[in-house]
């Protein structure tokens, strides 16, 4: 009687998990630079950051079915259906010409294009795809705002046997509370994190928050050996890459060997704002960056191929 009771106990957990929904802006069926090998993407929507550089603002905010945006569709791929006895923002994928006004019109930095998916719906998608690929990366927005939905899912695909070979990814802007990340970690294989600005008031002003979370999270998940990536956004004249140059080598040298540096190039592509004005960052400033790196000891260091 025991056995059938814990069965059941385990059968009810398993339906609960593969039942958590997560709001996903864009699944990418295809990607080799969201970690290692050939990876799927799942992209959420939604972030507690409001970064003044964010080349995606359409994903930090939540929509509220307000309908400002309707007016906004030339071809009416949008409308407001009642659900549960409220509007709701009802979008016609068929329609949709992929023009982006809904966007521009929003004003929450929202998007009425966004999917609810179930980790069972989305179990499914990376079984058509998994012949084709190395692993999974979730991604945002912020993507651990999220977390039950996430440990729901990397769980799952490491209890299934015609799964559990791919690997398990998070590309995070670092802010996930210790307490959040001792839940994912025994599911995930890395995660690959954001570190906007080195001093406090920079990282305030670029984004919103300090940088508390951000260096705990970083020391945390490197204390687990699953610091993938870490990656440095020089944004010239703005960001205190440069300026702090020393303390920053002197730190990523403490991380493990085994964590790749990336650095990234601020471009115009997708921001909004007074970010608008500032300097780009070209392929000089970034090579004279990866130099004064490499001078002061920091290896594993990639560079953009592309610039924006």
């Amino acid at each position: 009687m025991l056995r059938v009771l814990e069965q059941a106990y385990s059968d009810a957990a398993h339906q609960r998990r593969n039942e958590r929904s997560a709001t996903v802006t864009k699944i990418l069926s295809f990607s080799c630079v969201d970690g290692p090998g050939n990876r799927l993407v799942i992209f959420l929507q939604g972030c507690n950051f409001n970064c003044k550089s964010c080349h995606n603002p359409h994903t930090i905010g939540l929509c509220d079915n307000c309908g400002l945006c309707l007016s906004s569709c030339p071809v009416q791929a949008l409308s407001l259906i009642e659900t549960d006895g409220a509007g709701a923002i009802n979008w016609d994928t068929d329609l949709c010409i992929e023009c982006d006004a809904c966007l521009e019109a929003c004003p929450k930095q929202a998007s009425p294009k966004t999917c609810q998916y179930t980790v069972s719906q989305l179990l499914a998608v990376i079984r058509k795809n998994s012949p084709f690929i190395t692993g999974i990366t979730v991604s945002g927005g912020e993507a651990s705002l999220q977390l039950m939905f996430i440990v729901g899912l990397f769980s799952a695909i490491k209890s299934s046997p015609e799964l559990q070979h791919l690997n398990c990814m998070l590309d995070t802007n670092g802010s996930l509370s210790e307490s959040g990340w001792h839940k994912l970690l025994p599911y995930m294989d890395g995660a690959m994190v954001d570190l906007k600005a080195w001093q406090k008031e920079t990282h305030l002003w670029l984004t919103g928050r300090d940088n508390h979370r951000v260096f705990r999270s970083m020391e945390l998940l490197a204390s687990e050996e699953k610091l993938y990536e870490v990656r440095l956004l020089h944004i010239p004249g703005k960001s205190d890459l440069d300026s702090e140059i020393s303390a920053i080598a002197e730190y990523l040298k403490r991380l493990p060997s085994s964590t790749k540096i990336r650095l990234n190039a601020f471009g115009h592509h997708g921001v909004k704002g007074e970010a608008l004005a500032w300097q780009t960052c070209s392929e000089e400033d970034m090579t004279t960056l990866a130099e004064r790196l490499t001078e002061r000891g920091v290896i594993s260091l990639t560079l953009p191929s592309v610039y924006l």
